[in-house]
Formats: structure tokens, sequence, C-alpha cells
């Protein structure tokens, strides 16, 4: 990435103030972290609106979203991850939202860092901005199953992609309208972070990460325990393997559309 000017840094910023900006935090039986969240949403970034996706939860979630000043989009039932965080991103693509940024409900993203968000993002094309919990030593703790899974993905991401990749699983991103428009159309629905990374490297988009500061779980329960670790990983490796090897119709500028009808009679 290409360092920049206090000058320049200020007019991107700036830039990106300006832009519709959507918070989209999925949710499941998060009544007890829902409303801090959004609080602060509100308060560190108010250009941004949130949206909370209540995944099928039981609890109370969707009614403490709604008061606290949310929007909530309400699945019937419990899709996961993927499928929670793609409504948002149709919603933001289907309102014409021009940024886009993943907030988990359970407290782990601090909104505070989303500005750290918005500064890489327009320097040198960047459609995506990831942050990482391990770009530079800020003190998180993650289970050591956990993290030697994180540093194996790391590896092989950053093999592929042709980039440093310090943090593959985070779900703190940032979407400029490129990414929103490919995120709404087609998203990994199991374990979406890596498969994500990999979509956006196939497209042809560009990505950065920068460092944040992240926290523990404050309520919940993740969907990944320390018993599943291993099967994530077998999982998540065998559609990396598969990603590598599907055909994505990404046609050059002015070239012929993938798909042509042939003339009539």
């Amino acid at each position: 990435m290409t360092l920049q000017t206090p000058s320049e840094e200020f007019t991107v910023l700036r830039r990106a103030s300006d832009a519709r900006g959507l918070a989209i935090v999925p949710a499941y039986n998060e009544e007890r972290t829902i409303r801090s969240v959004i609080d602060r949403v509100h308060r560190e970034s108010p250009g941004f609106d949130v949206v909370v996706v209540d995944d099928g939860s039981t609890d109370c979630t969707a009614q403490i979203a709604g008061e606290a000043g949310a929007t909530v989009l309400r699945h019937p039932f419990n899709l996961g991850i993927g499928g929670a965080v793609q409504s948002g991103y149709r919603y933001a693509f289907d309102r014409d939202y021009e940024l886009a940024v993943q907030v988990d409900a359970d407290g782990q993203h601090d909104p505070g860092e989303i500005q750290s968000l918005m500064r890489a993002m327009g320097v040198d094309g960047v459609d995506m901005v990831c942050g990482s919990r391990f770009l530079d030593d800020r003190g998180y703790e993650a289970p050591p199953a956990r993290r030697f899974g994180i540093r194996f993905f790391s590896t092989v991401m950053s093999a592929i992609v042709r980039q440093r990749v310090t943090d593959p699983t985070s779900g703190f991103r940032l979407c400029n309208r490129r990414a929103i428009d490919l995120f709404a159309r087609d998203y990994p629905h199991d374990y979406p972070e890596v498969e994500a990374i990999l979509m956006v490297h196939a497209h042809r988009l560009r990505m950065c990460e920068v460092p944040v500061q992240m926290h523990q779980r404050q309520g919940g329960r993740s969907s990944i325990t320390s018993g599943e670790s291993l099967y994530y990983m077998i999982k998540v490796l065998l559609a990396i393997f598969v990603g590598l090897f599907r055909r994505r119709a990404v046609p050059e500028r002015g070239s012929e559309a993938p798909v042509v009808a042939e003339r009539g009679i």
C-alpha cells in the first residue's frame, strides 16, 4: 500500500465519509450484547446506518435491535453466518449503499476501529479492507487450536492470492460498491471468511489489511468449538480447493460477454 501524506489521507477519509455507509450486523441469540454494539456504531460512526440480520433467533435479539434504532431483517429460521451476511449485502445493494462494514453482534469487533478501515478504503483501488488481529501485536489471545488454524490458512491464502494475509478468518471487513455487488450475488455460506478472500481474488478485486483491536466474545456462543477446529480446517481446505477450480466468468472490459445468445431466424 502506498504511503500517504496527512493531507492526502484526510482527503481520502473525507471522501469515504461522504459515501452512504451501512453496518451489517448478523445476529443469532445475541440479546445480551446487541444493544451496546448498535449504540457504539451510532456513536463511533454516525454516518453509518445499521441493519441487524436476525438469523432465526429465539430470544429478544430482534426486538432489542429495533428499539436501539437499527433496521431489522428477520430470517424465519437459522441460515448460518454466510446466509445472514449475504442478506445484509443484498440489502446494501438494493438500497444503493456505497460502503458496507461487517460488525459482529457479540462485541468482538470494536466499532471505534471502523475509521481505521475507512482510512484504507480508496487507497490504490482497494475494494475490501480487512481488520487484522495479527498485523501487529495488540495483545489478542486466541485458543491454541484456533491460532494454529488461523496461521495455517494465513499461509495457504497468502500463497494463493500472492499477498500477505495475516488474519483470513476475520469477519471485520469494509467493502466498497464493487465488493457489495459481488457479495450480494454470491457469498459462501458455511465458514465464509476464508472463502470470501478467494472470491475477491478470483473476481480481480483488491483487498488489504489494517491492524485493529478486537475483544473476546462478550456473549452468545461461537459457531466453532475447540473440538470442531480440525473439522473446520478440513472443510474449509476442501472449499478452497474446489473454489480454485470453479469456473467464474470474469470478462475483461470491452470483451465479448461470457454468454451470448445465438442469432435467431
